[in-house]
């Protein structure tokens, strides 16, 4: 697997620059399937978090990433496939619904399943609203969560830079959320956004950050549309 290639050849070299340490790595369960649920603040979020971890971490990719024409397309396509992430349409609703079937698919089998509960990178550095996939994740698997927070980030890959730069981040693993596996058609919309709302909580503890009752993606849409839309 690319996966492993990447931690163990190229990740010294991630390692020299960003400087990736992560605690609490003994909250990660050393078998079976477990959800890593974090903030994210950069798309080097994506490997930071597996630098730190003991155990490969499936996650999901927008789908544009496995859409690209020519070569370079094909490639792409085939990088993303062959470190373990796959596509999700994230305009939501039933579009997303292939994505979540197979996510579950991976917990199930026992490994571990990451996915960043804002839904998107935060804008400004704070913590966002969380959406409630790894809820209703962790209630149809009965696998646990794990709050997870990525600290510095954002210091070393501002938006729209594309090669990170030099610093040093944190990963930190926190106590997992045990969760009851329950039949989906009993499930209600309290239920998963009172956990997704203890999740965010938690990982609110661990990283520091100031959290914003809104979803990111409302709030990002608000900032491109201008100051007309304030």
């Amino acid at each position: 697997m690319l996966y492993w290639f990447f931690v163990k050849a190229l990740g010294p070299i991630a390692r020299w620059r960003m400087h990736p340490t992560g605690y609490g790595v003994e909250n990660i369960p050393k078998t079976g399937g477990a959800i890593i649920a974090s903030n994210h603040l950069a798309v080097v979020d994506d490997a930071l978090i597996p630098l730190t971890s003991p155990r490969m971490i499936h996650f999901m990719g927008k789908a544009e990433y496995f859409e690209g024409k020519g070569i370079k397309g094909r490639f792409i396509k085939w990088w993303f496939t062959s470190v373990g992430v796959f596509p999700v349409d994230r305009s939501g609703g039933s579009k997303s619904l292939g994505a979540i079937a197979h996510a579950l698919e991976i917990l199930q089998e026992g490994h571990l399943f990451g996915i960043h509960v804002e839904g998107t990178r935060s804008p400004d550095g704070r913590l966002y609203r969380g959406h409630t996939g790894a809820a209703k994740l962790a209630f149809e698997s009965g696998c646990p969560i794990v709050p997870t927070a990525v600290i510095g980030s954002r210091e070393v890959q501002m938006p729209g830079q594309v090669i990170p730069g030099k610093g040093r981040t944190k990963v930190i693993y926190g106590k997992p959320i045990m969760v009851r596996k329950q039949d989906p058609d009993t499930l209600t919309r309290e239920q998963l956004r009172d956990l997704t709302d203890e999740l965010v909580t938690r990982i609110a503890q661990l990283s520091g950050q100031e959290y914003v009752d809104e979803y990111a993606q409302t709030v990002k849409a608000r900032m491109k549309a201008g100051p007309q839309s304030v």
